[in-house]
């Protein structure tokens, strides 16, 4: 640190200032100096914020507020949501949504065969929205999960996005 102060102090003798206001001209310059290339780095290069995907949830009026939860087994078993997919990678993507049925959340992705598929090629900055059907006639509780997949070119395949949502419901008698 004291190495530090007498260069500090050496730059201030160098532009006429020999008592401790060298000091501070010499901090005040290389503040400046520091701010200015943070300054046109940002100007020459201007970093892209990092694009992505989201899939989003709500309820009948459009709301994330009022989302059934109990059903009534081989009367009342069906439900629509409207589910939203946007992309915002910065290029034209393929995705896949897969609905999913499961009493037990312990993995992600859940490992159930879905119970619907659907599929979308969205260009930066659009969204797809749907209304999903879901039916469950079973008694017990479950969480209905709505898993969203990107397709990777290189690989050839849909991989998991790790953005999903999920539904808690119970059927009953």
């Amino acid at each position: 640190m004291r190495i530090q102060l007498e260069r500090a102090k050496n730059i201030g003798e160098k532009i006429g200032i020999n008592d401790d206001k060298g000091y501070i001209v010499a901090i005040a310059l290389a503040l400046i100096i520091i701010a200015s290339l943070l300054a046109g780095y940002y100007l020459l290069y201007k970093p892209a914020p990092e694009g992505y995907s989201t899939i989003y949830l709500l309820d009948s009026q459009n709301k994330a507020v009022d989302y059934p939860q109990i059903l009534i087994a081989n009367q009342n078993s069906t439900f629509s949501a409207p589910l939203t997919v946007v992309n915002n990678v910065g290029w034209t993507v393929q995705y896949q949504v897969l609905v999913k049925i499961t009493n037990n959340l312990n993995s992600s992705p859940v490992n159930v065969q879905p119970t619907g598929t659907y599929d979308m090629t969205l260009k930066n900055g659009q969204s797809w929205e749907k209304s999903i059907t879901v039916t469950e006639n079973q008694v017990g509780s479950y969480w209905v999960v709505f898993e969203l997949y990107k397709f990777n070119p290189d690989g050839g395949a849909y991989q998991f996005t790790y953005d999903y949502c999920v539904l808690p419901i119970q059927v009953i008698n």
